[in-house]
């Protein structure tokens, strides 16, 4: 059965691959499945055949015979189960790199989108400016707990799993910000994640769709 993904037709990150459909792609480039790839206009998000797949109105969903998927951490979480390459054999090895994928998305990833909020939505706000070092500092607070952990290792529990893809993805979107390169070791972290093969064929598909748009 074809695997079947969406993606923003006109991306707003223009081709950086922080969509979030880069970490679908990263994770079937990681466990070798071919997919195809449905590109989909922000009016067609919130059109009916859209909503059906994805009751929020968002990018990516996943679609494999009659199974149908959003949410990146559910659809990661599939992925690493049915195909091997993702997820350690040992049984806790496993449930802790399953940790790693939660943690990303539930820990980490929030005072990150709430910095870019601060920034591309409320930078015109009276009160931005006393909110934003606020902002600023919940993402260093959870950056510095994660770099402590993280120490010198390569990953974050042994091996490469689905719980480093995620991590890497999230931290990705700190880039523009700078904050990034105050902890050199998840400076480190990220681009070790970005030199995989896998990452840089997802890289590459990712952009190869926004470079093919008439400027």
């Amino acid at each position: 059965m074809t695997i079947t993904i969406t993606a923003f037709e006109a991306s707003p990150d223009r081709g950086q691959g922080l969509a979030r459909d880069t970490r679908v792609r990263w994770a079937l480039e990681e466990v070798g499945q071919p997919y195809a790839v449905r590109l989909v206009s922000f009016r067609q998000m919130k059109e009916p055949a859209h909503l059906a797949l994805h009751p929020f109105g968002q990018i990516p969903t996943y679609e494999e015979g009659d199974l149908a998927l959003f949410e990146t951490g559910s659809i990661l979480f599939h992925i690493a189960q049915r195909h091997p390459g993702l997820l350690p054999a040992d049984a806790n090895a496993r449930a802790r790199a399953i940790t790693w994928m939660f943690a990303a998305i539930s820990t980490v990833e929030p005072p990150i989108l709430d910095l870019q909020t601060a920034k591309l939505l409320e930078g015109d706000k009276p009160w931005s400016t006393e909110r934003l070092p606020m902002v600023m500092d919940r993402v260093r607070d959870r950056l510095k707990q994660l770099s402590a952990r993280l120490g010198s290792a390569d990953w974050l529990d042994g091996a490469f799993s689905a719980g480093d893809l995620m991590m890497v993805h999230v931290l990705q979107r700190l880039k523009p910000s700078g904050i990034l390169g105050e902890y050199p070791n998840l400076a480190d972290y990220v681009a070790r994640g970005e030199a995989r093969p896998a990452f840089k064929r997802a890289f590459e598909a990712q952009l190869a769709v926004f470079t093919s748009r008439p400027s």
